[in-house]
């Protein structure tokens, strides 16, 4: 894997992680795995049995030794704060995009874009990197720092990750890293939810993002201290994702679901409010969201021999199926900011690119 490499580093005003929750919530049992020995052939394939296992079973996992420290990984959340604490609300404006007609989620997506539920707006805001030249003047001093942040999640974490999903299925191990590429797959966002009202709590049962699964690959989610994540287990019930110190929280979108034939699911997942001792905290988040290149058709690879063994599984025919680019733009410009249809008393539907969106409410 390569090292990453950091330029002199600017000074930053110091995020302080809040302390973890003492509540005794329903914590979902997420295997954990060790990626330092994934740099080998034989440590890959050692590997793959539990990424297999753990992805065909839960879709969710942690993510350890991975390369970063535990101050480097301070450092990071640090600098995630600057977009949101020390830019004023006018340049923030100079640097979002129009979402709906662009279906991008470059610079920022400001506060009560997204409808959550009976006339409830979300309360959250997010900076995302790097389809944009031009950044606020604040964050600046750290794109060095971010580019070398994500080239750290692409190379020694990504490309593991696909090579050993790979071998899971019984593909040459490139298979999937074949299908992405560092300056056009992989999207750095920081983002923040902040507090909302008693009463924007009751309207929406505390459902700050309704059950849903993501757009591309795989997500790769830097573990925080306060709880909100929910992950939908094999048994039906939601749980909550406990924090690590400096773990990764890794998870399957739409994008490799299709691409897998259904072998690997994109796994169903929500944020809530977070427990009582920490109701009153801002939660800063940090991700890299990994898609495969634009112009890859979101078929089934069908020469996998696991799926002549037990069948491909699609969500649109392979004649219709949307292009990476397409799917991106298309849940972007449509998530949150169109009506839903109800189809139960739990489930609401929306079709994009031909393809049923569900949303676990």
């Amino acid at each position: 894997m390569p090292a990453i490499t950091l330029p002199s580093l600017p000074p930053v005003f110091r995020h302080v992680p809040p302390p973890t929750t003492t509540e005794n919530l329903e914590w979902a049992d997420l295997p954990i795995i060790d990626i330092s020995t994934a740099n080998t052939p034989e440590g890959r394939i050692a590997l793959a049995p539990q990424m297999h296992d753990a992805m065909r079973t839960y879709g969710f996992l942690y993510i350890v030794n991975h390369g970063l420290t535990q101050a480097q990984n301070e450092r990071m959340f640090s600098i995630a704060d600057v977009p949101f604490s020390q830019v004023a609300e006018d340049e923030k404006q100079r640097y979002t995009s129009n979402i709906k007609e662009s279906g991008s989620y470059r610079g920022y997506k400001l506060r009560q874009l997204w409808a959550i539920e009976n006339g409830v707006l979300d309360q959250i805001e997010h900076y995302q990197f790097f389809e944009q030249e031009k950044h606020p003047e604040a964050l600046q001093p750290y794109i060095p720092e971010i580019c070398s942040f994500a080239e750290h999640n692409h190379y020694n974490v990504l490309v593991p990750i696909l090579r050993l999903l790979a071998l899971g299925m019984e593909l040459p191990e490139d298979t999937f890293v074949d299908l992405h590429s560092f300056d056009s797959t992989g999207f750095v966002r920081f983002m923040k939810y902040w507090p909302r009202s008693d009463e924007d709590e009751s309207k929406t049962k505390s459902v700050w993002l309704k059950g849903h699964t993501d757009i591309g690959t795989i997500t790769i989610l830097w573990s925080q201290p306060i709880s909100g994540l929910q992950v939908m287990s094999p048994d039906g019930k939601w749980r909550w994702v406990r924090h690590i110190d400096n773990a990764l929280v890794i998870n399957i979108g739409d994008s490799m679901e299709m691409l897998s034939g259904g072998y690997y699911k994109a796994t169903i997942h929500r944020v809530i409010q977070p427990p009582k001792d920490q109701r009153n905290l801002a939660r800063l988040g940090i991700f890299y969201f990994s898609m495969a290149r634009n112009d890859t058709k979101l078929v089934p690879i069908t020469d996998a021999p696991v799926l002549q063994k037990e069948g491909v599984k699609r969500r649109i025919e392979d004649e219709s199926a949307p292009t990476m680019l397409e799917w991106r733009r298309g849940i972007i410009k449509s998530y949150g900011m169109t009506q839903l249809k109800k189809k139960d008393e739990v489930i609401e539907e929306e079709i994009v690119e031909g393809i049923v969106v569900k949303h676990y409410n």
